[in-house]
Protein backbone atom coordinates (compact mmCIF):
# COMPACT_ATOMS: atom_id res chain seq x y z
CA UNK A 1 0.00 0.00 0.00
CA UNK A 2 1.21 3.61 -0.72
CA UNK A 3 2.18 6.01 1.95
CA UNK A 4 0.40 8.52 -0.25
CA UNK A 5 -3.48 8.83 -1.06
CA UNK A 6 -5.41 11.18 -3.27
CA UNK A 7 -9.29 12.24 -2.08
CA UNK A 8 -11.11 12.85 -5.20
CA UNK A 9 -14.63 14.75 -4.57
CA UNK A 10 -16.98 14.49 -7.34
CA UNK A 11 -20.59 13.92 -8.36
CA UNK A 12 -22.31 11.97 -10.91
CA UNK A 13 -22.55 13.84 -13.97
CA UNK A 14 -26.29 14.02 -14.15
CA UNK A 15 -28.43 16.76 -15.44
CA UNK A 16 -29.48 19.00 -13.12
CA UNK A 17 -27.07 18.03 -10.16
CA UNK A 18 -24.19 19.87 -11.30
CA UNK A 19 -22.38 23.14 -11.62
CA UNK A 20 -25.58 24.94 -10.19
CA UNK A 21 -24.36 28.42 -10.17
CA UNK A 22 -23.16 28.43 -14.03
CA UNK A 23 -26.57 26.75 -14.81
CA UNK A 24 -28.47 29.72 -13.48
CA UNK A 25 -26.97 31.69 -16.39
CA UNK A 26 -26.09 28.89 -19.21
CA UNK A 27 -28.49 26.07 -17.68
CA UNK A 28 -28.23 22.58 -16.90
CA UNK A 29 -27.23 20.80 -20.26
CA UNK A 30 -24.47 23.64 -21.32
CA UNK A 31 -23.43 23.02 -17.62
CA UNK A 32 -23.23 19.33 -17.41
CA UNK A 33 -21.16 19.86 -20.10
CA UNK A 34 -18.60 22.07 -18.78
CA UNK A 35 -18.70 19.64 -15.65
CA UNK A 36 -17.78 16.27 -17.85
CA UNK A 37 -15.27 18.12 -19.02
CA UNK A 38 -13.80 19.10 -15.66
CA UNK A 39 -14.20 15.35 -15.01
CA UNK A 40 -12.46 14.51 -17.68
CA UNK A 41 -9.91 16.80 -16.92
CA UNK A 42 -9.37 15.72 -13.12
CA UNK A 43 -8.65 12.44 -14.69
CA UNK A 44 -5.99 13.57 -17.01
CA UNK A 45 -4.38 14.65 -13.98
CA UNK A 46 -4.42 12.42 -11.28
CA UNK A 47 -4.62 8.54 -13.48
CA UNK A 48 -1.05 8.86 -13.25
CA UNK A 49 -0.05 9.46 -10.06
CA UNK A 50 1.61 7.34 -7.40
CA UNK A 51 -0.62 7.56 -4.49
CA UNK A 52 -3.39 5.29 -4.21
CA UNK A 53 -6.76 7.46 -5.17
CA UNK A 54 -10.10 7.66 -4.04
CA UNK A 55 -13.37 8.63 -5.77
CA UNK A 56 -15.17 10.18 -3.27
CA UNK A 57 -19.18 10.18 -4.60
CA UNK A 58 -21.96 12.37 -3.21
CA UNK A 59 -24.98 9.67 -2.93
CA UNK A 60 -24.72 6.19 -3.62
CA UNK A 61 -25.96 5.21 -7.38
CA UNK A 62 -25.15 1.93 -9.17
CA UNK A 63 -23.52 4.69 -11.69
CA UNK A 64 -19.62 4.76 -11.78
CA UNK A 65 -17.56 7.03 -14.05
CA UNK A 66 -15.56 4.98 -16.34
CA UNK A 67 -12.37 6.19 -15.09
CA UNK A 68 -10.94 2.65 -14.53
CA UNK A 69 -10.25 0.32 -11.79
CA UNK A 70 -8.56 -0.67 -9.65
CA UNK A 71 -6.55 2.85 -10.42
CA UNK A 72 -9.50 4.74 -8.86
CA UNK A 73 -10.81 3.54 -5.39
CA UNK A 74 -14.88 3.84 -4.63
CA UNK A 75 -15.93 5.67 -1.64
CA UNK A 76 -18.60 7.87 -0.57
CA UNK A 77 -19.26 11.39 1.48
CA UNK A 78 -21.76 11.19 4.78
CA UNK A 79 -24.48 13.26 4.67
CA UNK A 80 -23.07 16.17 6.36
CA UNK A 81 -22.11 19.94 5.52
CA UNK A 82 -18.99 20.44 3.34
CA UNK A 83 -16.43 20.47 5.98
CA UNK A 84 -18.15 17.36 7.61
CA UNK A 85 -18.08 15.16 4.56
CA UNK A 86 -14.14 16.30 4.08
CA UNK A 87 -13.22 15.42 7.84
CA UNK A 88 -14.78 12.25 7.20
CA UNK A 89 -13.04 11.57 4.18
CA UNK A 90 -9.98 12.32 6.17
CA UNK A 91 -10.70 10.11 9.06
CA UNK A 92 -11.06 7.08 6.64
CA UNK A 93 -8.22 7.29 4.68
CA UNK A 94 -6.06 7.97 8.24
CA UNK A 95 -7.32 4.56 9.73
CA UNK A 96 -6.32 2.67 6.69
CA UNK A 97 -2.66 4.02 7.47
CA UNK A 98 -1.90 7.01 4.89
CA UNK A 99 0.84 9.00 6.00
CA UNK A 100 0.22 11.71 3.63
CA UNK A 101 -3.31 12.77 2.18
CA UNK A 102 -4.25 14.85 -0.39
CA UNK A 103 -8.21 15.90 -1.38
CA UNK A 104 -9.50 17.68 -4.37
CA UNK A 105 -12.51 18.20 -6.25
CA UNK A 106 -13.12 18.62 -9.93
CA UNK A 107 -13.84 22.58 -10.39
CA UNK A 108 -10.37 23.56 -11.24
CA UNK A 109 -9.06 23.40 -14.31
CA UNK A 110 -6.14 25.54 -13.73
CA UNK A 111 -4.80 22.08 -11.60
CA UNK A 112 -2.01 19.59 -12.89
CA UNK A 113 -0.67 16.20 -12.28
CA UNK A 114 3.06 18.79 -11.31
CA UNK A 115 1.00 20.21 -8.69
CA UNK A 116 -0.12 17.60 -7.11
CA UNK A 117 3.15 15.68 -7.25
CA UNK A 118 4.68 19.17 -5.65
CA UNK A 119 1.75 19.00 -2.66
CA UNK A 120 2.95 15.54 -1.91
CA UNK A 121 6.53 16.48 -2.07
CA UNK A 122 6.06 19.08 0.55
CA UNK A 123 3.89 17.29 2.62
CA UNK A 124 6.90 15.14 3.45
CA UNK A 125 8.39 18.53 5.43
CA UNK A 126 5.62 20.10 7.04
CA UNK A 127 2.08 19.52 8.46
CA UNK A 128 -0.25 20.69 5.59
CA UNK A 129 -0.57 22.04 2.76
CA UNK A 130 -3.08 24.12 1.25
CA UNK A 131 -4.07 25.39 -2.72
CA UNK A 132 -5.58 28.80 -2.50
CA UNK A 133 -8.43 29.62 -5.21
CA UNK A 134 -8.38 33.00 -6.36
CA UNK A 135 -11.87 33.58 -4.64
CA UNK A 136 -10.38 33.24 -1.37
CA UNK A 137 -11.20 29.33 -1.00
CA UNK A 138 -8.81 26.17 -1.85
CA UNK A 139 -8.99 23.65 -4.08
CA UNK A 140 -6.72 21.40 -2.46
CA UNK A 141 -6.05 20.47 0.93
CA UNK A 142 -3.38 18.27 2.18
CA UNK A 143 -2.81 16.32 5.70
CA UNK A 144 -0.31 14.26 7.42
CA UNK A 145 -2.11 14.19 10.61
CA UNK A 146 -5.80 14.86 11.64
CA UNK A 147 -7.09 18.22 12.48
CA UNK A 148 -10.73 18.46 13.11
CA UNK A 149 -10.65 22.48 14.00
CA UNK A 150 -10.14 22.89 9.92
CA UNK A 151 -13.63 21.71 9.29
CA UNK A 152 -15.57 23.74 11.95
CA UNK A 153 -16.53 26.70 12.36
CA UNK A 154 -16.00 27.26 8.49
CA UNK A 155 -18.39 29.69 6.28
CA UNK A 156 -17.78 27.21 3.38
CA UNK A 157 -18.70 28.47 0.30
CA UNK A 158 -17.46 32.27 1.05
CA UNK A 159 -14.28 34.21 0.56
CA UNK A 160 -12.79 33.39 3.75
CA UNK A 161 -12.51 30.11 3.42
CA UNK A 162 -8.89 30.11 3.04
CA UNK A 163 -7.73 33.00 5.56
CA UNK A 164 -10.12 31.10 8.27
CA UNK A 165 -8.07 27.74 7.48
CA UNK A 166 -4.74 29.58 7.54
CA UNK A 167 -5.85 31.27 11.40
CA UNK A 168 -6.74 28.20 12.40
CA UNK A 169 -3.63 26.47 11.72
CA UNK A 170 -1.64 29.47 13.04
CA UNK A 171 -3.67 29.50 16.51
CA UNK A 172 -2.26 25.75 16.51
CA UNK A 173 1.10 26.37 16.07
CA UNK A 174 0.56 23.68 12.87
CA UNK A 175 3.32 24.38 10.05
CA UNK A 176 1.57 24.71 6.20
CA UNK A 177 2.70 25.37 2.92
CA UNK A 178 0.95 26.62 0.01
CA UNK A 179 0.71 25.38 -3.57
CA UNK A 180 0.19 27.93 -6.78
CA UNK A 181 -3.14 30.24 -6.54
CA UNK A 182 -5.27 28.96 -8.72
CA UNK A 183 -9.10 29.47 -10.11
CA UNK A 184 -12.03 27.42 -9.50
CA UNK A 185 -14.66 27.59 -11.68
CA UNK A 186 -18.10 28.18 -10.20
CA UNK A 187 -19.63 30.59 -12.87
CA UNK A 188 -19.68 32.22 -16.69
CA UNK A 189 -16.75 34.23 -16.05
CA UNK A 190 -14.65 31.66 -14.29
CA UNK A 191 -14.77 29.58 -17.65
CA UNK A 192 -11.39 29.65 -19.92
CA UNK A 193 -11.87 29.98 -23.56
CA UNK A 194 -11.81 26.19 -24.55
CA UNK A 195 -14.59 25.86 -21.78
CA UNK A 196 -16.44 29.03 -22.73
CA UNK A 197 -16.95 27.12 -26.53
CA UNK A 198 -18.81 24.35 -24.89
CA UNK A 199 -21.47 27.04 -23.58
CA UNK A 200 -21.45 29.42 -26.21
CA UNK A 201 -22.31 26.54 -28.72
CA UNK A 202 -25.71 26.48 -29.97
Amino acid sequence: MSKEAVIIFLKYPELGRSKTRLAASVGNEKALKVYIELLNHTNLITKNLKSDKYLFYDKVSENKIAWGEPIYQTAYQKESDLGGRMQDAFEQLFKKGYERILIIGSDCYELNQEIIEQAFQLLKSTEVVIGPAKDGGYYMLGLTKMVQELFTDVAWSTDEVYTTTTRVLENLNITYATTPTLSDIDIIDDLPKDLLKLVEEN
